[in-house]
């Protein structure tokens, strides 16, 4: 039974609702005089950026960890990639390193290290090992955390302060949230996938669209997706802006979750599985805005900018400064300056330099399958650095066994170790200078991958492989 699922049952009333208000109903523990919703928290995911501080301030306080059966950590930022043999060549990383096993040590939490053969990037291996369970509210450190939304779950990325708060009263305070529902129609093209369905929901509704909104995401195009798709669906609501986003639990979320490691097992998980079927919103449930995309209609995308929503179809042709709404006419401006990019030119085409497959919006094991089947068509170009980083040690493990490790290295990629790698680059993997990234990451932000002036292209695990393979941009629909 997931953490609230007795309390979510009990609350459940006749009045038609949506998943978001039946979650956060029951997980509310009292609302404060200023308005705010003093918000249980059913899973808690640390690493070892955001947490040092937050164990620290509870030594400071003398509080103990308070529900340290309900905290979870892995390390995942600053780990490398080449090799993990300890200690770290970076100093920094191994003291963040040792501080998080102290931590781990002090407080009797669960620590997936790279010993215990299931580490690797927290968004991937929560929902790997049954962490994540629908109808659960769930907080980490880190801006990603919607990405167990898919399971209908409720999931914040949370601040240094805030990870002190939830270790030592297992609460969250926060402003309750309208929720947007978003329905994609019909069916994706071959070759599309869900990295570009969300680059094209937020090109529509902007990166700021979705503040003060959770994001519902339906319609027949996520209905058909697997978990790992609505994972990279979910997982980029934060980069529009929303607070969390999430996909109503059906019969794939629940054959997803049976048999992994923390589900309910037997007559147990029957019991959970009938009740996480029943926190689907309601027919006729309300909703404070609703959004319908045209699934058909859109292609690979790739970013031209410095924000996720400076994104284009790939047979588009990258913006001019007069062709845009004059208040975004500075913003295109200053992107086309840093990208060194010539208005009205196609995306295709676009020279790059490095290419990066993985992070915990496309590092798992379906993002690696459909990169090698266009891995195999050729040979990496001239000139290319490239990365091929799982998300976990299983993910890792899976591909391995699968042979895609020997399909990457016989096509020039390199083979890494799981850990988030060049998508934040807090360790080794990093641009060097000017250089232009295919990346199948989540933000394209100035500096993000660890050149101040480095540049990325967002795109799904396919175009990056066929950019490598090409030594530019190109519409992996030809390739395949």
């Amino acid at each position: 039974m997931p953490p609230g699922g007795e309390r979510i049952a009990e609350t459940m009333s006749e009045q038609a609702r949506n998943l978001f208000d039946k979650v956060w109903q029951a997980h509310t523990v009292r609302e404060l005089p200023a308005g705010q919703i003093q918000l249980f928290i059913g899973t808690h995911l640390v690493h070892e950026v955001t947490s040092p501080q937050a164990f620290a301030m509870l030594r400071e306080l003398a509080l103990p960890v308070r529900f340290p059966q309900r905290t979870f950590a892995t390390v995942d930022h600053i780990i490398p990639t080449d090799s993990q043999i300890r200690p770290f060549s970076d100093a920094m990383a191994e003291a963040m390193m040792s501080a998080l096993e102290r931590s781990c040590r002090e407080h009797d939490i669960r620590f997936f290290d790279p010993a215990s053969g299931q580490q690797g990037v927290v968004h991937v291996i929560g929902p790997e090992l049954g962490l994540t369970h629908p109808g659960s509210t769930i907080a980490c450190g880190d801006s990603h955390t919607a990405t167990h939304g898919a399971f209908g779950a409720i999931a914040f990325g949370i601040g240094t302060s805030q990870v002190r708060d939830v270790l030592a009263s297992q609460c969250l305070t926060m402003a309750p949230l309208k929720v947007r529902r978003i329905e994609v129609t019909g069916e994706l093209q071959a070759g599309v996938y869900a990295k570009d369905v969300i680059l094209a929901i937020i090109r529509r509704l902007g990166v700021n669209g979705g503040v003060g909104y959770a994001y519902e995401y339906a319609g027949p195009v996520v209905e058909a997706m697997d978990m790992e798709a609505r994972m990279t669906l979910c997982n980029m609501s934060i980069e529009g802006g929303a607070r969390c986003g999430y996909v109503n639990p059906d019969e794939t979320t629940v054959e997803y979750l049976r048999g992994r490691a923390y589900a309910p097992e037997g007559e147990a998980f029957e019991r959970a599985a009938a009740l996480w079927r029943s926190l689907a919103s309601d027919p006729g449930a309300h909703y404070d805005d609703v959004v319908r995309l045209d699934g058909p209609a859109i292609e690979p995308s790739v970013t031209w900018g410095i924000h996720p929503g400076h994104n284009l179809g790939v047979s588009e042709r990258i913006p001019t400064p007069t062709e845009v709404r004059a208040d975004e006419r500075a913003g295109v401006e200053e992107a086309l300056e840093y990208m060194d990019l010539v208005p009205g030119a196609p995306i295709a085409g676009t020279l790059v330099d490095v290419a990066f497959i993985g992070s915990c919006t496309n590092g798992r094991i379906s993002d690696l399958r459909e990169a090698a089947r266009v891995a195999k068509t050729g040979r990496v170009a001239d000139g290319v650095r490239t990365f091929v980083v799982p998300g976990s040690q299983e993910v890792a493990r899976q591909a391995e066994a699968e042979g895609l490790d020997e399909v990457f290295r016989a096509a020039g990629f390199r083979w890494r170790e799981p850990g988030c790698s060049m998508c934040l680059a807090m360790n080794p993997d990093k641009l060097i200078g000017r250089e232009v990234c295919a990346s199948s990451s989540n933000r394209n932000f100035k500096g993000r991958q660890g050149s101040p002036h480095g540049r990325t292209l967002l795109m799904s695990p396919a175009m990056v492989a066929a950019a490598a393979l090409a030594g530019r941009v190109v519409d992996v629909r030809e390739v395949l």
